[in-house]
């Protein structure tokens, strides 16, 4: 083990910064875009098999995946910084009792949200925006996924304890299995069985099921460094209090999130009607798809700025993050120019039926250019946030990130749309990406990482 942490010392400190972004950040960018593929493909094979209706009614189920995801995260990140702290320690017996309470918790969280959410499901999809003309997809869908929300709890939150223990490509074999198996029924129960959106969602579930299940047997296996066992497997109100502790940060975000997103579902019903949904439901995919190789960035220079910041190597920081913010500048920039220039060829990756397309088209396309407009400056804010969480300021990495969600979007969403109607929903989004870019960009220049150069590593002060 001291060898194993010697080497990898080394390689942090050491090694070229291109080539270990490069080594750090391709596997996590592989994942997030599986991850990515399994949120949107239901939707590119409804909107092919189906209509684009029945893409807006499983959009307006969007807030139970965040909402499922936030406890997720609670229980999932929480549990795994608490486990890795005590078995740094050498208290593996600690680690693995840990491990078997955020088992335990997964379980009773996911049964209990799912049964909440299933007594009075049409009064939940009203209140996230659901039309009578959406009802009946968004509950087909709402209905079977909530069945599978114990298994995706399970899931979600344990593989954060795999890549807690080293172990990326075991997580990301997690992800494949459920994103795999979800392409390939899809196909078979939209297309030759014709189910619809409760085809979809049934082979959402049976995906989540089986990534449970490998997950599961991952901690039984010889394979893990921490062993579920029959004695540990229990609730621990102990250590339940510290999972708390550790998870509420990404928690709160997560909730927040659900929040603004009912909200914005609501406006677009208001002001755009149904078609306005669905093309909120292809605008947010295509998004997704193209914002998933910077958080994988994100998450491949996070140990290289930890570990240097810690070892006062703050040169090797700043090389770090300079070279990430421009790579990460130029995607985004590329990714701006296709929006702009060419949207109709991605809206036509989710509504692929001409006379859906015909439909939908003109208020997609002017939708997508307006919502996108600014993200040629999100590969900067994002990359940039994502030093201070890497260092330890993790107060002002929640700052900055309640900033773009909450502090300047929801204002905006609340105004904008009164004076400009379905362009003033839309506009939210962006004017709120360009503030929350100056206000990083104060919090960036201030750090001193930015800006200017650094010359010693021991002429260098923090400055936040």
């Amino acid at each position: 083990m001291e060898n194993l942490n010697e080497s990898r010392s080394n390689l942090l400190g050491n090694e070229s910064i291109p080539k270990l972004i490069w080594k750090f950040s391709v596997p996590a960018i592989v994942g997030m875009m599986v991850q990515a593929l399994y949120n949107v493909v239901d939707r590119i094979f409804l909107g092919a098999g189906v209509n684009q209706m029945s893409i807006g009614g499983v959009y307006l189920t969007f807030p139970l995946f965040l909402f499922l995801m936030a406890f997720g995260m609670l229980i999932g990140i929480g549990g795994n910084s608490l486990s890795s702290i005590r078995f740094g320690e050498g208290k593996k017996k600690e680690s693995e009792i840990i491990l078997g309470t955020s088992l335990y918790l997964a379980i009773i969280f996911g049964v209990v949200i799912s049964g909440i959410f299933l007594i009075n499901l049409k009064g939940f999809l009203k209140i996230f925006g659901a039309s009578d003309t959406l009802m009946p997809y968004a509950y087909d869908y709402g209905k079977i996924i909530l069945f599978g929300a114990p298994f995706q709890m399970v899931g979600f939150a344990m593989n954060n304890f795999i890549r807690g223990e080293g172990n990326p490509n075991a997580a990301m074999i997690t992800m494949f299995i459920g994103a795999i198996t979800n392409i390939i029924l899809d196909y078979i129960f939209i297309f030759p069985m014709n189910m619809g959106v409760s085809g979809a969602a049934l082979a959402t579930t049976i995906g989540q099921i089986l990534s449970c299940a490998w997950v599961i047997r991952y901690f039984l296996s010889d394979k893990a460094l921490l062993k579920l066992r029959k004695e540990t497997f229990k609730f621990n109100s102990h250590y339940c209090k510290q999972i708390f502790e550790l998870g509420i940060s990404p928690f709160a975000m997560q909730i927040v999130a659900s929040g603004i997103n009912i909200i914005l579902n609501n406006f677009l019903k208001i002001y755009g009607g149904d078609l306005a949904t669905s093309s909120m439901s292809v605008i947010y995919s295509v998004s997704q798809i193209a914002f998933m190789p910077i958080f994988g960035i994100n998450q491949g220079i996070q140990p290289i700025l930890g570990f240097n910041f810690g070892a006062h190597k703050y040169r090797r920081v700043q090389h770090t993050l300079r070279i990430a913010i421009v790579i990460g500048s130029v995607y985004m920039i590329l990714n701006w120019a296709f929006t702009m220039i060419r949207p109709d060829l991605l809206i036509k990756i989710f509504i692929s039926r001409p006379e859906d397309y015909k439909v939908i088209k003109n208020i997609a396309i002017p939708g997508l250019r307006i919502y996108n407009c600014m993200i040629f400056l999100l590969g900067y804010q994002i990359v940039g946030t994502s030093l201070f969480q890497a260092i330890g300021k993790a107060k002002i990495g929640f700052i900055l990130t309640m900033t773009r969600q909450l502090i300047y979007l929801l204002p905006l969403l609340l105004i904008l749309p009164r004076f400009f109607g379905l362009t003033g929903v839309w506009s939210a989004i962006p004017i709120s990406d360009a503030l929350s870019t100056v206000t990083a960009t104060y919090f960036l220049v201030k750090s001193g990482f930015l800006v200017k150069k650094i010359e010693r590593d021991e002429d260098f002060v923090l400055r936040i």
